[in-house]
């Protein structure tokens, strides 16, 4: 075997325990009773260990070495690209770090369960001390060995080639024009009346109308499902996708789009290239990337005029109201684009999720980098909440700083990508409307060539481009904000 061989080899060997370990994260969140925690716990970071110690072994970086002097093809040259840059990840954590991140993160995380809805941040802050130490820790190591700020090695890790200026940049400009953009929309609105959903819809009612969504939306059922969990999240490997809502019996509006949502990134993984199915080449671009196709999915298809048709229909069907205004096309659709200044990020409408994504950003970069201790965290984000959306979380932790469950694990770095994957999104819909008709599409029910064109410029591509590369291979240029702001524009005013 060629040295490029062994190394193919051994990162596939690799990807079949991460596999078993995202379908243990799966089982735990979807249907383990809550009494099997400490040894689940346990198990994944026994795991988690073991992935390490494969992906550190010491002839890895022999093979490296061998293998960039041996004649490799376009797409060879960026597998072993991305297979080093797993293990140089890999190599500067310690297995001991690793697995005390392990433990305290499933620690947190179960906790959190049943803390947040008491909203026990006595108890909470008590585990998430931890972590945020242990994060602090990887951070400090991950800074040393890239030359970088601790926030930038973290962020490195979701977002490869972001940086903390550059998102500065990016996110003051928001700031300049977002407030003002809410204000008018809610202004425009206030003249408008909307029905809201009443009565009860049952939870397997509202899985059935989900079911029927993802089918439209040409999800593979052959190579995935869907169950419910307390967190909406998408999970498993792209031959078994596993993706999960949370119902509310008074109200189907939030589960259906979350559905729509986790489909998004469904379909991404789906998409993947089988030809490098196992290696680090063959998975998802970086978090933001991802978070554009379930943007994709939920903002520039799923609120859409056309498919608020589709969704009316089914809904009316699912829950026997034909009658029922409610479930009118015009009423759902000012449901799904209602402008309204909330507390919780993932029940956030398209025009102030960014604020919440901002605020976050702006917390765990300063937390990380030693700016500020998790014990300031509930008044900063108050403070902020205050300033951006003129809403008060003090004493509020369910609502406030405890509600996302990203934190809990340590997965500090992460947020910037929801806001980063909205901008992609609607720069990647600029550009297919120039041969692709959308709304025809879409009104059609036959979505066939939106599909296709994010297929061949997306899914397909995998990891084979840098992100700048992906997206100027796609639109004609690299990240344009400018896109997103006209595509808020253009649907809230």
């Amino acid at each position: 075997m060629s040295n490029y061989d062994q190394l193919t080899a051994h990162y596939q060997t690799i990807s079949h325990f991460n596999h078993a370990q995202s379908m243990l994260g799966w089982d735990a969140a979807a249907n383990m009773p809550a009494g099997g925690n400490d040894a689940r716990s346990k198990a994944m970071a026994e795991l988690s260990v073991h992935v390490h110690r494969l992906s550190t072994q010491p002839q890895l970086g022999e093979w490296f070495d061998k293998a960039q002097q041996e004649l490799l093809s376009t797409e060879q040259q960026s597998s072993l690209r991305e297979m080093k840059r797993q293990w140089q990840q890999a190599t500067i954590v310690p297995e001991d770090l690793v697995q005390a991140q392990s433990i305290a993160g499933s620690k947190c995380e179960h906790a959190w369960r049943s803390q947040r809805p008491a909203n026990d941040w006595e108890g909470f802050e008590k585990n998430w001390k931890e972590v945020v130490k242990l994060s602090r820790e990887e951070a400090k190591i991950r800074s040393e060995a890239l030359g970088s700020t601790p926030y930038d090695a973290m962020l490195d890790k979701f977002e490869p080639g972001t940086t903390t200026a550059s998102l500065d940049t990016l996110f003051s400009d928001v700031k300049t024009w977002l407030p003002e953009l809410i204000e008018k929309a809610l202004d425009k609105q206030n003249s408008q009346s909307i029905i809201m959903p009443s009565g009860t819809f049952s939870t397997a009612n509202q899985k059935a109308l989900g079911v029927e969504t993802m089918k439209l939306l040409k999800f593979d059922f052959d190579h995935g499902r869907l169950d419910q969990s307390v967190h909406p999240f998408c999970g498993g490997v792209p031959s078994d996708v596993r993706i999960t809502t949370r119902y509310d019996e008074k109200d189907f509006v939030q589960a259906l789009m979350g559905i729509v949502h986790e489909t998004g990134h469904a379909r991404y993984e789906q998409g993947l290239p089988k030809a490098f199915a196992g290696l680090p080449v063959g998975e998802a671009r970086s978090m933001g990337v991802h978070e554009s196709q379930s943007l994709f999915f939920e903002m520039q298809i799923g609120r859409s005029k056309p498919f608020i048709s589709h969704l009316s229909q089914l809904s009316a069907n699912a829950f026997n109201a034909h009658q029922d205004p409610v479930f009118a096309e015009e009423n759902l659709y000012k449901i799904y684009t209602q402008v309204e200044k909330g507390f919780i990020r993932v029940d956030a409408d398209e025009l102030t999720y960014p604020a919440h994504v901002i605020m976050r950003y702006e917390i765990e970069r300063d937390l990380i980098n030693g700016v500020i201790e998790h014990t300031d965290v509930p008044a900063l984000w108050d403070e902020k909440m205050k300033a951006s959306l003129g809403l008060s979380t003090k004493g509020n932790y369910q609502n406030g700083c405890m509600q996302d469950i990203h934190w809990t694990d340590g997965a500090f770095g992460y947020f910037p990508s929801y806001t980063l994957g909205a901008m992609y999104a609607a720069q990647y819909k600029a550009t297919m409307q120039q041969t692709v008709d959308i709304d025809g599409a879409i009104k059609s029910g036959d979505l066939s060539p939106i599909f296709k064109w994010l297929s061949d410029n997306i899914w397909s591509q995998a990891s084979l481009h840098t992100t700048d590369d992906l997206i100027k291979r796609a639109t004609g240029e690299t990240l344009n904000a400018a896109h997103f702001r006209k595509h808020l524009e253009t649907r809230y005013l």
